[in-house]
C-alpha cells in the first residue's frame, strides 16, 4: 500500500495493486459538497494521467458511502465542478471505476454510483433517490441512468416514491452488480482487475428495455394519486418515462427541471420539514444531560393503544411487561400484540428469528408487583383522571424510585397525574398517536416537575422506537390536539355559516390533506367526541359560540361508518353525501337565525389555516411549543397536514 495522497480536505486516496482507492471523508454523511466534488475531480484526473494506475475505486469513510447533496448549498451560486460534471467525468474515464458502497448511497451518492462502471455493496448498504421528499428531482442523471439499468416502471416506482431499497433488492433489480461477501475493498479491487484492459459497461450508453405503456401508467398513476398534486413526483415520472431519448437531451431536461423545482415553494416547504425534524429533539438546557438506561418497559392497559406501544417497544429491542386489570384481559392483550407482530412477519418486515425473539421478550400480568423490574412504565389506560391517579399511586408502591413513569393522556393534565406519585420529578408525558406501532409522531410532555434526565430519557426512548419526538409543555391537548380543536371548531363554524361537510372536505383534500375532516370523523367514530362534549357541557362558557350540529347527528344515531351513517351515508360501504345531514344543518342554522353565505375553496382553506396558525401563535407565546417548526411537525405527522405545504406555521408566511 502506498502513502496517502490528498486531493482535497475531504478526499484522499491510496494505491493498492496499481488501483487508486479514493475515500470520501466528509462527516456526518459524506455529502457531495464543493470540496468533495473538487477532490473527486482531481483524483479522477490523476488516475487518467498516471499510466501505472489501472483503475479507480470510490468509497466513503465511516458507515456512509454518500448520503446525498449538501442541502446547505441550495440557493447559493453554483461552485464548479458541479456534481453532473464529476459524474460525467467518471462515466467517460478510460479506466474502470468501481463504486464500493460501504453504506447508504442516497441521492447524489447513488447518482455518482450509477455512473461508475461497476457497483459492489456491503450487505447493509441502502440505496435510493429520495429527492422528491425534498420537493426536487434527481439533478445529476438519476432519472436517466437508473431506467437504463432497471427499466422505466421500476425506476418510476423508486424515484417518484423516494423509497429506499436494501442491498439484496438492489441486486435483484440490477442497480448493483455484486454484494461483497467479505472485505468490500478487496472485492472491489478484484472487480477492477477483471475489468482492466477490457471493454466495460457505461450506464449512459445502455439501451432502455421496452416497457408496456399500461404498466407505466399503472405504476405512475398509483404514485401520483398518493402524491396529491405535488410537482416533484409528477416531474420525476415525466423525466423517467421519456428517458429513452438521447442521454444528453434527457440530462439537460432533468437538470433544468431540478433547478426550477429547487427554487420552488414546494421545495422550500419540504426542506423546512427536513431541517425541522433535525431540530425537534434539541431542547435548551438538556445539553450534556445523559438519559437513564432503559431495558425493560412496563405498559399498563393492553387495549389498542397499549398493544401498539408494546409492539413498537418490542420492535425496538425492549423487554415488555404488559399489565391489565384481569388475567383474561391481559391474555387478550397479549394476543393482540402477537397479532401485530404476526402482521409484520407476514409482510416481510420481520423474519422468523426476530419474531421469535420479540415474542420471547413479552410477558403479561394482572399483578402490579410484576412490574418491579421495569425501568420505564407507560400507562395507556382509559383517559379518566381518577383511573390514572389511582394507577400511579399503585405503581409508586411497586416500582423502583429511579424508574420513570409516563402518561399517555391526550387531554388530561399530566401535572395532576404526576402529583399522585411521591416522586413527581420522574413523571413525563409520552403521548403516542394511534395506531402507536405505525404513527411516527410522539409528543414528549415536559411536566412541571419533570427532571432533566427524565425528559432526556423520553427523547432517547422515542429515538429508539423510531419515533419523531416533539417536546411540549402542559396545556389541554398539548400542541396537536389543542390546534386540532381550534381547527375543528372553525370547521363547525363554517358549517353553521353556510358550508357543507363535503365542501369543506373537498377544500381540504384539494389543499393536500389525504382525507377531509368530516370523513375522518366518520372513520374514527363520533361517539367518543360526543361523550367528551357532554362531560364539558357543565363548565362551558355560556357566551362562547358552540355549534350543536354534531350533537344532533349523534342523537339521531349517526355515529360514523360503523353505524352506516355519520356526516355521510355509507350505503354498500361507499361514502355519499346525505340529504338528511344537510337538513339537520339547515335546521340548526334556522334555529339560530344564521345569515347563510357560500364559500369558495380558497375561503374555506384560509379560515381553517388561520385558525390553526392563531392557535399556534398562542402556543408559542405561552411557551408550550419551543419552535414554530415543532408545531408544523406535529400537524404534519399527527393530523395529515400536507408536508409539501410545510405545516401551518410555515404556510402562513
Amino acid at each position: 500500500m502506498s502513502d496517502v495522497t490528498t486531493f482535497s480536505a475531504t478526499v484522499s486516496a491510496t494505491t493498492r495493486n496499481g488501483i487508486l482507492v479514493v475515500t470520501i471523508d466528509n462527516p456526518p454523511v459524506n455529502a457531495t459538497s464543493a470540496d468533495v466534488r473538487l477532490g473527486l475531480s482531481r483524483a479522477l484526473a490523476h488516475a487518467e494521467a498516471e499510466g501505472a494506475i489501472s483503475g479507480v475505486i470510490i468509497n466513503g469513510a465511516g458507515k456512509t458511502f454518500i448520503g446525498g447533496a449538501d442541502i446547505k448549498e441550495f440557493g447559493k451560486p453554483p461552485v464548479e465542478p458541479t456534481l453532473p460534471d464529476v459524474i460525467e467525468r467518471i462515466e467517460a474515464l478510460s479506466k474502470p471505476v468501481v463504486a464500493a458502497l460501504n453504506g447508504a448511497a442516497l441521492g447524489g451518492g447513488l447518482e455518482l454510483a450509477l455512473a461508475c462502471h461497476y457497483r459492489i455493496a456491503s450487505p447493509t448498504a441502502l440505496l435510493g433517490l429520495p429527492e422528491v421528499k425534498l420537493g426536487i428531482v434527481p439533478g445529476a442523471g438519476g432519472t436517466q441512468r437508473l431506467p437504463r439499468l432497471i427499466g422505466i416502471p421500476a425506476a418510476i416506482e423508486l424515484i417518484a416514491s423516494g423509497r429506499i431499497t436494501k442491498a439484496g433488492e438492489a441486486l435483484s433489480l440490477g442497480i448493483i452488480d455484486e454484494i461483497a461477501g467479505t472485505d468490500l475493498i478487496d472485492a472491489a479491487i478484484n472487480a477492477v482487475q477483471k475489468l482492466a484492459g477490457k471493454p466495460f459497461r457505461r450506464t449512459g450508453e445502455l439501451a432502455i428495455a421496452s416497457a408496456d405503456p399500461a404498466e407505466i401508467d399503472k405504476v405512475s398513476g398509483k404514485l401520483l394519486t398518493k402524491a396529491r398534486g405535488q410537482k416533484a413526483p409528477t416531474e420525476a415520472v415525466r423525466l423517467i418515462a421519456s428517458s429513452h431519448r438521447p442521454l444528453a437531451e434527457g440530462l439537460a431536461d432533468e437538470r433544468a427541471t431540478f433547478l426550477t423545482l429547487r427554487d420552488s415553494r414546494e421545495a422550500a416547504a419540504l426542506q423546512h420539514v427536513f431541517f425541522a425534524e433535525r431540530e425537534a429533539p434539541k431542547v435548551a438546557g438538556l445539553e450534556g444531560v445523559d438519559p437513564r438506561p432503559i431495558d425493560t418497559i412496563g405498559i399498563c392497559g393492553l387495549g389498542l393503544m397499549g398493544s401498539g406501544i408494546a409492539a413498537a417497544a418490542l420492535g425496538a429491542g425492549y423487554t415488555v411487561i404488559g399489565l391489565d386489570q384481569t388475567l383474561e384481559a391481559a391474555g387478550k392483550g397479549r394476543e393482540r400484540i402477537i397479532g401485530l407482530l404476526e402482521r409484520n412477519l407476514a409482510s416481510g418486515r420481520l423474519d422468523q428469528p426476530d419474531f421469535d425473539a420479540q415474542t420471547a421478550r413479552l410477558s403479561v400480568t394482572a399483578t402490579d408487583v410484576d412490574l418491579t423490574p421495569c425501568d420505564l412504565v407507560i400507562e395507556a389506560v382509559f383517559d379518566d383522571l381518577d383511573i390514572k391517579i389511582d394507577l400511579f399511586r399503585r405503581l409508586d408502591k411497586v416500582i423502583r424510585p429511579d424508574a420513570i413513569l409516563a402518561t399517555n393522556t391526550s387531554y388530561l393534565n399530566p401535572d395532576e397525574i404526576a402529583s399522585a406519585s411521591k416522586h413527581p420529578e420522574r413523571v413525563v408525558g409520552l403521548h403516542f398517536f394511534s395506531p402507536a406501532h405505525v404513527m411516527r409522531l410522539l409528543e414528549v410532555v415536559r411536566c412541571k416537575e419533570t427532571a432533566p434526565d427524565v425528559l432526556t430519557t423520553g427523547l432517547a426512548v422515542a429515538k429508539r422506537l423510531r419515533k419523531l419526538p416533539v417536546v411540549t409543555g402542559v396545556t389541554e391537548g398539548f400542541i396537536g390536539n389543542r390546534i386540532f380543536s381550534a381547527y375543528r371548531r372553525e370547521a363547525e363554524f363554517l358549517l353553521e355559516d353556510g358550508a357543507l361537510p363535503h365542501e369543506i372536505d373537498a377544500a381540504l383534500e384539494d389543499y393536500g390533506f389525504p382525507m377531509g375532516l368530516f370523513a375522518v370523523y366518520d372513520m374514527a367514530g363520533l361517539e367518543i367526541a360526543w361523550a367528551r362534549r357532554k362531560r364539558q357541557a357543565a363548565t362551558r362558557e355560556p357566551s362562547e359560540r358552540y355549534v350543536e350540529i354534531a350533537d344532533r347527528l349523534c342523537e339521531a344515531g349517526r355515529l360514523g361508518q360503523k353505524s352506516g351513517r355519520g356526516w355521510y351515508a355509507y350505503a354498500d360501504g361507499k361514502r355519499t353525501v346525505d340529504p338528511q345531514v344537510t337538513a339537520i344543518i339547515e335546521a340548526e342554522r334556522t334555529k339560530k337565525g344564521v345569515v347563510v353565505r357560500s364559500f369558495s375553496q380558497a375561503e374555506i382553506q384560509k379560515r381553517l389555516l388561520d385558525a390553526m396558525t392563531a392557535e399556534g401563535e398562542a402556543l408559542l407565546a405561552e411557551g408550550i411549543a419551543a419552535r414554530a417548526s415543532d408545531i408544523d411537525l406535529v400537524m404534519i405527522n399527527g393530523y395529515g397536514f400536507p408536508a409539501h405545504k410545510g405545516g401551518p406555521m410555515f404556510a402562513k408566511n
